[in-house]
Parts: C-alpha cells; sequence; structure tokens
C-alpha cells in the first residue's frame, strides 16, 4: 500500500530525541518446500547483458544498497550466518550497517531465488532507512554485488511483530507470508523498525536489544540485473 512521503518532516522533527534501536502478504508466488536456487537471466529496457547468481547458493559477498526513492545510496549490507535482528545481525546495525542474514533461518544472496533479507535501523546510528516508511509499490531498489547490479520493483507492504513466531516466519520465509512455500521468484525484504509509530500507540516494548515490537518490510521483485560496463 502506497505511504506519504509527508511523513518524512514528522521523522526528521522527531528522529533527534530518540535514540533508539531498531530492524525490521509477500507479493511473491511460489509453490510448497525450501529449495533455493538461481533467479533467471531477466533483462530490462536499456540493460547490458544480464547475469545471474551462481546454480548453488554460496556465501553471499558484501553488497551495497541503494534505493533513490528514500534518499539510500551506496548502504553497505553486510551478510551473516544468522537471521533477523540477531544479536550478531544488531551488532552489524549498531555501525551505521545494513545486515543481510542468510543460512537456514535467514535468507539467499543478491538475485538468488528465495527471500534476500536486508534490515538496518531507523534511528539510533545514522538511522539509514528511517524513510523506509515511504517508499512506494512501483519505486526501485539495486543492490550491488560481486560486479552485478540487481534491481528490485516494490511489490508489498508488510508489518512483522516480533512478539509473534507466526509473523516472524512469514517475515523470514523463502516466500515472504508464506512459509513453507517454494519460492520461483528472486524476492528482497528490507526491514526497519516502527519505534515512533509504536511509541505514538502507547506500545514502548522493547527486545534484548532495545527494538520495538513492529516492523516495516518492504518487498520487492527482481526485474533486471546487469553488469555495469
Amino acid at each position: 500500500m502506497p505511504a506519504s512521503r509527508a511523513r518524512s518532516a514528522l521523522l526528521a522533527g522527531t528522529v533527534i530525541a530518540l535514540l533508539l534501536g531498531c530492524s525490521g502478504g509477500g507479493g511473491a508466488g511460489g509453490e510448497p518446500t525450501t529449495d533455493r536456487g538461481a533467479a533467471p537471466p531477466v533483462t530490462g529496457p536499456a540493460q547490458s547483458t544480464p547475469t545471474s547468481a551462481p546454480a548453488t547458493p554460496s556465501t553471499p559477498r558484501p553488497a551495497s544498497l541503494t534505493i533513490a526513492a528514500i534518499g539510500v545510496e551506496n548502504l553497505r549490507v553486510i551478510p551473516y550466518e544468522g537471521t533477523t535482528d540477531d544479536t550478531a545481525g544488531t551488532r552489524i546495525q549498531n555501525r551505521g550497517l545494513a545486515a543481510g542474514p542468510y543460512g537456514e533461518q535467514g535468507g539467499v544472496g543478491p538475485g538468488e531465488i528465495g527471500n534476500h533479507l536486508v534490515t538496518a535501523h531507523c534511528l539510533s546510528n545514522g538511522g539509514p532507512l528511517r524513510r523506509l516508511p515511504d517508499l512506494d509499490e512501483g519505486d526501485s531498489v539495486q543492490v550491488g554485488s560481486g560486479g552485478t547490479v540487481y534491481t528490485y520493483e516494490i511489490t508489498d507492504t508488510r508489518t512483522t511483530s516480533f512478539r509473534s513466531a507466526r509473523s516472524l516466519a512469514e517475515q523470514r520465509a523463502a516466500v515472504p507470508g508464506f512459509p513453507g512455500r517454494r519460492p520461483t521468484q528472486a524476492v528482497i525484504t528490507i526491514s526497519t523498525c516502527l519505534t515512533l509509530e509504536d511509541d505514538a500507540a502507547g506500545n514502548y516494548w522493547r527486545d534484548d536489544h532495545g527494538n520495538p515490537e513492529h516492523r516495516v518490510d518492504k518487498i520487492g521483485v527482481l526485474s533486471a540485473a546487469r553488469q555495469p560496463r
């Protein structure tokens, strides 16, 4: 669902006063299990010859995240074996970077079939994803990794509760929103906390890392992959 970009002005006025940790129905379809492979070659207008990820997922390389619509440029994404907003991921985010969990409880690498998970703070440590709620359907997200730039188109918005095992399973699923379903597309989930929204609703719950209950997740589907000339 589209979000109003007017929210940015509200965040600008309140972000200085809040130094809290944060991180965060998929529009991607699939079929029942969790076998992950490489995304098929994809092309777009005026793109150079696309490339795809290896046939067998390997340890993802560090990546950079660019979201022009909300002013994010070359945010470094550090891959690690784990799951969203765990201790290891929070330590990465506390350095002002984005965390990219992979493995059995995480996601896949950029461009691979399955769910590429990216989390970062919205308020503390520079708040690199403070404007993530403003991202609209149809906006583009670019992830650069290993000499390839992967472009995803935002197709959906989800809210995750870190107090609900089911909600967490839906966020981390290979097909966002559908745990256990076999993925057929390369998708991305970009997540950050909804600290301001939770506080405004009187929900001051925090986890062991100081994160609020709710996260906003922006889901995107791979639309192109190219190697810069």
